[in-house]
């Protein structure tokens, strides 16, 4: 298969969803009584999953049929505009700007489903059966959630919902077609890796925002280091892992690549919230262990997941390996629990832990 490049037009689109993942990160730092309270939880959920399902749906495109052609670049601009437009309505306010919202997403959706419709016949038959199939998920999808407009009370949101549920489960029960038109695995890789480097700016955000606080002292400048390393360590793990240690040749739908970095996202932003939180020290000391480690706990086993499925064979991890991780977890989640250690050294064990996990997997 040839080899397919990521495009600077793709590049560009991706700037847009910089903001979208900030506005939905931010959502996590509404901490009320030492706690994120579940509504707020639910919402940073709510908000992330369309802003991530629009963006995997114009990639997926792009990586098994786009081209750098006039008509394919008139299209991914449309795209941007509906991105731009979903983007600004995001808010945890969802009524006031829920309108703008559903015009940006289900627009988004809509250019896409257009697109798999007009793959020319000269496609192979799987190609062209594939493409059909996608459009009609999309298309489902976007029949259901329109169905959320003629209702004002919470069902407009488990409408809006199911139709995004729909069209994201729709394509797993239809794998079976997929593998027919596998995806190119370095470009999906290295697009997934620039999406990633989005939710690592957040995490460096943070930093910046902590490194701004007036007052300093050993345990400020402790802090800092210790979670500038951290998010050193997380780079150096994901980066090396992908550069170095998967397979680009495997011919598969890329499922695993796709559904798995939705918790690998979920888990970073997640992360990235941590780092205000517990500097701040907004949050009480029990619901502080479980939100950080349990943000440390899904990244390890998500990346874990999806690099697995990947890496050359001789070079996968061993159980020995995930029992010596989870036990560092364990380890230090029970110190915590048996005394109260600052905020710094909490950081300080998750850069402890970053470090064995980034020398252990690279």
């Amino acid at each position: 298969m040839m080899e397919k490049k990521v495009t600077w037009l793709e590049l560009f689109y991706d700037l847009l969803f910089v903001a979208a993942v900030s506005k939905a990160g931010h959502v996590l730092l509404h901490a009320e009584h030492g706690v994120i309270s579940f509504e707020y939880l639910m919402k940073f959920v709510l908000i992330f999953i369309p802003v991530w399902w629009a963006w995997v749906g114009q990639t997926l495109f792009i990586n098994r049929y786009g081209q750098d052609i006039f008509i394919h670049r008139v299209f991914l601009i449309l795209q941007l505009l509906s991105i731009l437009v979903m983007t600004a309505s995001l808010s945890v306010d969802f009524d006031q700007y829920y309108l703008p919202f559903f015009a940006g997403y289900i627009g988004s959706r809509a250019l896409t489903a257009i697109q798999y419709f007009m793959i020319h016949n000269s496609k192979s038959e799987h190609q062209q059966k594939a493409a059909r199939y996608l459009g009609l998920c999309f298309i489902i999808g976007i029949l259901i959630s329109t169905g959320s407009l003629f209702f004002d009370s919470w069902l407009r949101y488990a409408i809006l919902y199911v139709g995004i549920a729909v069209d994201i489960i729709l394509p797993l029960i239809g794998r079976k077609n997929l593998v027919k038109v596998p995806i190119h695995t370095h470009h999906l890789l290295e697009r997934f890796a620039l999406f990633t480097l989005i939710l690592l700016g957040e995490s460096v955000v943070s930093i910046i925002a902590v490194l701004q606080m007036d007052h300093w002292d050993v345990q400020s400048v402790l802090f800092a280091a210790f979670t500038s390393l951290f998010v050193i360590a997380m780079w150096w793990q994901y980066f090396d892992n992908v550069e170095k240690k998967v397979s680009k040749e495997i011919q598969t739908a890329g499922q695993a690549i796709i559904y798995g970095h939705l918790f690998i996202y979920i888990s970073m932003s997640m992360i990235a919230a941590s780092i205000q939180l517990l500097y701040l020290d907004k949050l009480n000391y029990g619901f502080m262990l479980a939100f950080v480690f349990g943000s440390v706990l899904l990244y390890f086993m998500s990346t874990s997941l999806v690099f697995h499925r990947y890496r050359h064979a001789h070079l996968r991890l061993r159980p020995r390996h995930l029992v010596l991780m989870l036990g560092i977890m364990a380890a230090f989640v029970l110190v915590d629990l048996i005394y109260r250690v600052p905020n710094y050294a909490i950081v300080g064990e998750n850069m402890v832990f970053f470090l064995v996990y980034a020398k252990l997997t690279t």
